[in-house]
């Protein structure tokens, strides 16, 4: 029995080779408009809600970071006053360091600190945290002050 064979469906190609996917449109390069400065620009900025504005403070009402102005900060006595370090806690330091023989420069390299802290901390100039007191204590093999929580 002889077996005849079909061919398979022929696949039909295109009649016109066509490319999809791509654009022919024609691209325009032009420079975008730059965002006016001064009054007009801030006007339009406002309109456009990109800015906010802000009432001004009268002058001599400024301010501080404290949110307290700076004519209350300059009357004021007592109660705004920087923290300073205890004067105990300057001497103790000092007079422990040299007991030991050792320079500012020594003790800072035993702690792993810079020389200035232990010189800011001797002067009063930094207050050191109760852990940079016990770091020292331990260096030093003497008790000091500590500072107060505030």
């Amino acid at each position: 029995c002889a077996e005849t064979r079909q061919p398979d469906a022929f696949v039909k190609m295109p009649s016109q080779m066509t490319m999809s996917g791509q654009d022919h449109n024609p691209v325009v390069f032009s420079k975008s408009s730059r965002p006016q400065s001064g009054a007009q620009g801030m006007a339009q900025a406002q309109r456009a809600g990109q800015v906010q504005a802000a009432p001004r403070q009268p002058p001599g009402s400024a301010s501080t970071s404290s949110g307290i102005s700076a004519a209350q900060l300059e009357n004021e006595t007592d109660e705004l006053k920087h923290a300073q370090v205890p004067k105990e806690l300057k001497q103790a330091i000092q007079k422990a360091r040299m007991a030991k023989g050792l320079t500012q420069k020594q003790l800072a390299q035993q702690l792993n600190m810079q020389p200035q802290t232990i010189n800011e901390y001797e002067n009063g100039k930094a207050i050191p945290q109760n852990a940079e007191i016990a770091k020292i204590e331990r260096a030093l093999g003497v008790k000091l002050p500590r500072v107060k929580k505030k």
